[in-house]
């Protein structure tokens, strides 16, 4: 059977499989009472669009009451921008930033806001309109293993590292960026998975950035559209990426409803690719392509 036939039967189907999940209802509370404790103090900080650090009242101590946060660890975070610093050689002339995304159908990530949130110290973190965000370095947050806190809860969305090398062709990544990005995210602890092992769909554990160095790591990259292939070009040398490469390899997974839920590309399947990020034949330089189902 072609790749294209594949793709063309197996996106409705995870579609369909993603649309029995109705997190609108069960999380539609929790997101209202979050939403107004951040309210008063973000609104401020997005029409600035800056990058300075805000404090915020003690109104924020509801976002510390909910019961099942999404969260992630400030020190850990600290620890992958020291990660990113350290092999900047392998992407140089790239910033670091760190992205949103939904794990739930219905997870509105246009109203999300952030915030690092400590014993005593609290502060709003700006969210860029894509989803992106900068972390800004603060002693005290450190000091009190502050936790960042965005307003939504566990499972409902999920996090990756977004690093770019500017000027390239649209369409396209480099593959030193998303070297990086996987050791940052490692680093940081980013992976949002509930399970460690999820049948051959993720099954790796995920425990330090060494892993990114392994000739095929499973570390879940997503496109910023559903693909259609994803093609590796190093001078005269390309490679099309199998299928199993794509699609969280999930595309014969026949207990796929079941899995899932547990693996933090519910809703983002047909965004889902991996790379040879080990394979050092591939250099840093190595372009990634990608072609979209929806050719623009």
């Amino acid at each position: 059977m072609s790749t294209r036939r594949i793709v063309e039967d197996v996106y409705p189907y995870f579609t369909m499989q993603a649309a029995q999940y109705p997190v609108a209802l069960r999380h539609t509370v929790a997101r209202v009472c979050c939403a107004l404790a951040f309210a008063a103090t973000c609104m401020g900080a997005f029409a600035q669009q800056g990058a300075r650090t805000e404090r915020m009242p003690s109104v924020t101590v509801s976002a510390k009451a909910n019961p099942n946060p999404v969260e992630k660890s400030y020190r850990k975070m600290l620890k992958g921008m020291d990660i990113f610093q350290q092999q900047y050689a392998i992407s140089p002339n790239t910033e670091l930033r760190f992205k949103l995304l939904p794990r739930k159908t219905g997870t509105d990530m246009n109203t999300i806001t952030l915030a690092v949130i400590g014993d005593t110290v609290d502060f709003v973190v700006p969210i860029d309109i894509n989803h992106t965000f900068a972390l800004p370095r603060n002693a005290l947050a450190l000091l009190e293993d502050a936790q960042v806190v965005p307003n939504r809860r566990a499972l409902s969305m999920t996090w990756r590292t977004d690093i770019r090398t500017p000027g390239l062709p649209p369409d396209t990544r480099r593959l030193g960026d998303l070297r990086l990005e996987c050791k940052v995210g490692m680093e940081a602890g980013l992976i949002s998975n509930s399970r460690s092992l999820i049948g051959g769909l993720v099954g790796a554990l995920f425990d330090t950035p060494a892993y990114c160095d392994k000739p095929a790591p499973q570390y879940l990259f997503f496109a910023d559209r559903p693909l259609f292939s994803v093609t590796l070009l190093a001078g005269e040398r390309r490679q099309v990426l199998s299928i199993d490469k794509l699609y969280a390899n999930a595309s014969d997974d026949a207990s796929l409803h079941d899995t899932l839920p547990y693996c933090d590309c519910e809703v983002l399947v047909d965004r889902t690719y991996v790379l040879p990020l080990g394979d050092r034949t591939w250099p840093d330089d190595t372009l990634v392509l990608f072609e979209y189902m929806d050719v623009e």
